[in-house]
């Protein structure tokens, strides 16, 4: 569907054949004021080509655009055309399409024939899986279900960290202290009592410096397919990941493939071949080095001088396997901005092997997220676990529940959808790469820019079409809705497309966020001033359908952020 902003762009081109439709785009603003129209074109841009001022080049763009179907006037202020559009035009056209797309609203074909990967959450294995992770599973979960909804072939991997030197320490941790009880602890609660392991090895390495070189050996062997290594290995594997999987059930969480780093294990000799054969590799105090300093990086260890690998080995191998199994037009990489240094070092090997595609690999970056009691350290122990952040969630809502709606069926499920829901939201709620820190307080307020907020909004709206006992239809007096109310809600559920496409575009959910979060504001002003459910039938089916189609769109903006939707709160 052709939104009206791009039908004022296409208005312009046409005047401006030297404009192109993304810069006529770029340059359409909305005024402060409905007053001064629904979209502005400023004109100082034309200023040098017609040596005018741009109030003059304002006047005769307008002259010459002319009168035009959709909008009621068009009009120049000062150096800006102005644009009015005609209000019943504009609410048919909007609301018609949303109800005949229903579901699709605001989806276009752009991803159609694309393959797109996106890489997100990727815990290590065998050690917790905290509050820290929150960001990359929240944020690359919202991103594969924008993508998807736009028409890509989206796979999702989480590439586990099942390789590397914290094995090799495990291992030997495992074989100093593995007494039968502590086996035994670990079957019953595997993360926590393996932290413990792993935290310990830690304080005793800073007394016993000769045990970073037995975890360095142990992890050579576990790479050289030591028998007992591999075991021990397999056996930390299996338990991780049935813990894992109860975070990702509760989140909705689902990957395509779960091959980690040890699923290149094999493929790495090929990938230390090539860069020798490529003339890459150089020699530095017994490790193999690939020099950047002349692109403005530091130098990369691709093998360390007991032969073993590390994270840009592995990753230029996966990167390779992913291209040659998915043919990938994007390859994203949703990891923290730590990480900058090791993705450009990455990338631009991946680029001096010769391979074009290193361009469309995308490392998606976000900031760091901290409680407001205190910093997270996995190596100390100090960790909050996710899931325990998800059931507190869940456990206050339930409690704000019981306080406000006593009568509630199915409160537990309720409560799973608000409590989880309003720590998606959260996340969610601001630019990716800002650091921020957990507030409950903020999380779970059902007023203001919050998930609980948005999920009323969205149940009143099932709770008024419920009421009515009537089916909705496109088949209106669109007249109705030009009221200041109505048309407002209209305006804002004409941006719909453009959130998601931003969203696509910056690989920021954020825009997904803000956008429903204005419409639920738009729609309770609405609900608040123009009674829906009234004895005016073309009044009531009118409203109606700018309801319905509110239901629709908040919906499936929950929906990409990787929220549900409860039709009763």
């Amino acid at each position: 569907m052709m939104d009206f902003k791009e039908r004022v762009a296409e208005i312009f081109t046409s005047i401006e054949t030297d404009l192109s439709l993304e810069d006529a785009l770029l340059l359409i603003e909305t005024p402060p004021s409905p007053d001064m129209g629904d979209f502005a074109v400023p004109c100082f841009k034309f200023a040098k080509k017609y040596r005018k001022s741009p109030t003059a080049i304002a006047a005769e763009l307008t002259e010459k655009i002319g009168n035009v179907e959709e909008f009621e006037k068009i009009e120049s202020m000062g150096p800006y055309v102005n644009f009015f559009v005609d209000k019943k035009h504009y609410a048919e056209k909007i609301l018609k399409t949303a109800f005949k797309e229903k579901e699709g609203y605001g989806s276009t074909n752009v991803g159609e024939g694309k393959s797109v990967i996106v890489e997100f959450s990727s815990p290590n294995i065998a050690k917790p899986f905290h509050i820290g992770h929150i960001r990359t599973t929240i944020i690359g979960n919202s991103i594969y279900k924008i993508y998807k909804y736009l028409g890509y072939n989206t796979i999702t991997i989480n590439h586990l960290g099942d390789y590397g030197t914290q094995f090799g320490m495990l291992i030997s941790a495992y074989k100093k202290w593995g007494s039968p009880e502590i086996v035994e602890a670990i079957e019953k609660n595997p993360i926590q009592e393996l932290l413990k392991l792993y935290v310990k090895y830690n304080q005793e390495m800073e007394e016993h410096p000769e045990y970073k070189d037995e975890a360095r050996y142990w992890f050579k062997e576990l790479e050289n397919g030591n028998e007992e290594a591999i075991k021990l290995w397999t056996w930390f594997r299996e338990v991780s990941l049935m813990e894992f999987n109860r975070v990702y059930d509760m989140l909705n969480i689902k990957f395509d493939s779960y091959a980690g780093e040890s699923f290149y294990s094999d493929k790495m000799p090929a990938v230390m071949k090539e860069l020798e054969e490529k003339g890459l590799l150089k020699d530095s105090q017994g490790a193999k080095i690939v020099e950047l300093q002349e692109f403005g990086l530091t130098d990369a260890v691709v093998q360390k001088s007991d032969g073993s690998t590390l994270y840009v080995t592995r990753d230029i191998a996966a990167a390779k396997y992913r291209k040659e199994t998915y043919d990938f037009y994007k390859n994203i990489y949703v990891v923290g901005a730590p990480q900058k240094l090791h993705f450009e070092q990455w990338r631009k090997i991946i680029n001096l092997m010769g391979y074009e595609w290193s361009d469309d690999c995308v490392h998606v970056m976000f900031g760091t997220v901290s409680l407001e009691d205190g910093v997270l350290s996995t190596r100390k122990g100090r960790v909050v676990f996710l899931e325990d952040v998800l059931n507190k969630a869940i456990e206050k809502t339930t409690e704000i529940i019981n306080d406000r709606n006593t009568d509630l069926e199915n409160k537990e499920e309720v409560a799973k959808q608000v409590g989880i829901g309003a720590v998606i939201f959260q996340e969610l709620f601001n630019n990716r790469i800002k650091d921020y820190t957990f507030s409950w307080e903020k999380t779970l307020s059902f007023e203001g820019e919050t998930g609980p907020y948005v999920q009323y909004t969205y149940a009143r709206t099932c709770s008024i079409l419920r009421k009515a006992e009537q089916e909705v239809n496109d088949n209106v007096d669109y007249s109705i809705l030009t009221d200041k109310e109505a048309f407002n809600v209209i305006k804002k559920l004409d941006g719909f497309k453009s959130s998601v496409l931003g969203a696509h575009d910056k690989y920021e959910p954020f825009f997904i966020t803000r956008y429903i979060v204005g419409l639920a504001q738009e729609f309770n002003r609405f609900y608040h001033e123009c009674p829906i459910i009234v004895e005016d039938k073309e009044i009531k089916k009118a409203r109606l359908l700018l309801t319905k189609t509110v239901n629709t769109v908040l919906k499936k903006g929950m929906e990409l952020l990787g929220m549900e939707a409860p039709e009763r709160m």
